[in-house]
C-alpha cells in the first residue's frame, strides 16, 4: 500500500493560511457571540457569510460538492454537515459550528460546539472533553512524529472524559484544497502512520459522543447524526507542523458554559 504525499507549505503559502483561518476565528467568534435561545441557525449562517466575504475572502463550505451554506450547524445528535435554515435554537442545546474560509487561494478550516442556556453537567463534560481531545492530539504534532501519535492521543483523551470517538470520520490534510491528504483517525495505535515533517498543515477535528460511535446521514444527503441519538460535540483547528509542535492557525476563542467565545 502506498503512502499519501502530503505536500510541505512554504512561507507564502503558510502567510495565506494564517490569513484565512484568521478570519475563520472571527467568524467563529462572532457567531458564538450570537448564539443564544430563540437565534436561528440561518441567521448564524448569514453572519459567518458576510463576515468571510466582508474580509475579502469566500466561504469554503458554500457550493462545495452541492453544499447549500457558508457554515454546517449540527444540533444536539448532529455530529457534522447540519445544513442551516428555520430551526432556532432552545434552553439546553448544544451546537457545533464548522467554518471554512478560502484567501488567496488557501483555505482555512475549523469548529467549536456552544451551549444554549443551561446545560446538564453530563452534557458539558462531553463539551470539554472533546476540545480536551482537540488540544491532546495537537500536542503530539512535532516534527518527527507519527500520524497515529494524534489518533491516538486523541482517542485517550476521549476515553479518560467517558466519551466515545466517530469513527467515520476524522481531520484531514489542507491547502489549496479543503481536502488533501492525509485522512487523520481520531482513534488507533501510537507509532504508525506518516512521519510528520515541518510545513505540514492538518485539520484536526474530534467528534465525541455520549453514547455509540455509529452515524446515520439523515434524508437531506448531508447531515450525519449519532446512531443512537445520543449528543455529540465537534471541535477543530487548522494547524502547522513546525520543529518543536504545532502553530495554531484558527486561533477562535474557548467557549463558556454560560454561553458565547
Amino acid at each position: 500500500m502506498m503512502m499519501a504525499v502530503v505536500r510541505r507549505k512554504n512561507a507564502a503559502e503558510l502567510a495565506r493560511m494564517r490569513r484565512a483561518g484568521a478570519i475563520v476565528a472571527e467568524s467563529l467568534d462572532l457567531v458564538a457571540s450570537m448564539v443564544t435561545v430563540g437565534v436561528s441557525t440561518a441567521e448564524l449562517d448569514r453572519v459567518a457569510e458576510a463576515h468571510i466575504r466582508g474580509q475579502g475572502a469566500t466561504p469554503s463550505f458554500k457550493g462545495y460538492l452541492g453544499y447549500p451554506a457558508s457554515i454546517c450547524a449540527s444540533v444536539n445528535d448532529e455530529i457534522v454537515h447540519g445544513i442551516p435554515g428555520g430551526r432556532k435554537l432552545q434552553d439546553g442545546d448544544i451546537i457545533s459550528i464548522d467554518c471554512g474560509a478560502i484567501w488567496e487561494g488557501y483555505q482555512g478550516d475549523a469548529a467549536i460546539t456552544l451551549v444554549v442556556g443551561e446545560i446538564p453537567d453530563e452534557i458539558w463534560n462531553l463539551v470539554e472533553t472533546t476540545r480536551a481531545a482537540l488540544t491532546a492530539g495537537i500536542a503530539a504534532v512535532k516534527d518527527g512524529a507519527r500520524l497515529g501519535d494524534i489518533s491516538f492521543a486523541i482517542e485517550q483523551a476521549a476515553r479518560q472524559g467517558g466519551c466515545q470517538v466517530v469513527r467515520e470520520y476524522g481531520g484531514h490534510g489542507i491547502g489549496s484544497e479543503m481536502h488533501e491528504e492525509p485522512r487523520i483517525s481520531n482513534w488507533g495505535p501510537a507509532g504508525q502512520g506518516l512521519r510528520l515533517r515541518q510545513g505540514m498543515t492538518f485539520c484536526l477535528e474530534p467528534m465525541l459522543t455520549l453514547g455509540g460511535w455509529a452515524t446515520e446521514t439523515l434524508d437531506d444527503g448531508w447531515t450525519v447524526v449519532t446512531a443512537d441519538g445520543s449528543r455529540s460535540a465537534h471541535f477543530e483547528h487548522t494547524v502547522v507542523v513546525t520543529r518543536d509542535g504545532a502553530e495554531i492557525l484558527t486561533p477562535w476563542r474557548v467557549p463558556k458554559r454560560n454561553g458565547g467565545g
